[in-house]
């Protein structure tokens, strides 16, 4: 019935009938009537196809071309999931590395505070011990003035007294003076 019905449009659309004036006339089926001729080769070539069975082969063809699209369709959807699932995996390495990289900067920052706090600190810490060291410098320089003056005015005394001594003590207060200062060194002595 199906090959009925596609025989029937096949005819009635065929070229020599679209191309003649009146099929239905008897000079229509006339061997000399050059559409007519084409109208039975039209039918002959189709017969043919029909026969050799090249619509079932086209419509093979069709639908494996149809199952390899698909196929293919299938693949491709495959693969985008399979590029969204990778893309998503990247998206969160990513967000983990830039959170790592946040708190390696954090860390940096924190670090980077206390060294400065810590040198704050030690310098502080050598500035007062070069200031004690330079008061105590200043302390032992004071020190080594005042013994130097000490030194000198008791030098001095000792030469002012020794000139005294010399013009005021005779030959006999030396004698005494001597003599008590040798008991005196006895008395300790002993």
């Amino acid at each position: 019935m199906k090959k009925t019905l596609t025989l029937i449009a096949l005819v009635s659309a065929s070229p020599a009938l679209a191309a003649s004036k009146n099929p239905f006339s008897g000079e229509f089926y006339k061997l000399s009537n050059t559409d007519f001729i084409v109208s039975i080769a039209f039918l002959v070539f189709i017969g043919v196809l029909f026969y050799f069975k090249v619509p079932s082969m086209i419509g093979g063809l069709l639908d494996k071309r149809a199952e390899d699209i698909q196929s293919e369709l299938d693949e491709a959807r495959a693969l985008r999931e399979e590029a969204q699932s990778i893309l998503a995996s990247y998206e969160r390495k990513q967000l983990e590395v830039q959170e790592q990289a946040d708190r390696i900067v954090a860390q940096a920052k924190e670090s980077a505070a206390e060294a400065a706090a810590q040198a704050k600190k030690d310098l502080e810490v050598s500035i007062e011990r070069r200031i004690q060291a330079a008061q105590d410098q200043i302390a032992s320089a004071e020190q080594g003035a005042v013994k130097q003056v000490r030194d000198e005015a008791a030098r001095i005394a000792v030469a002012a007294a020794g000139n005294v001594v010399a013009k005021e003590i005779t030959a006999a207060k030396s004698g005494s003076l001597i003599d008590d200062a040798i008991d005196t060194v006895a008395a300790k002595l002993h």
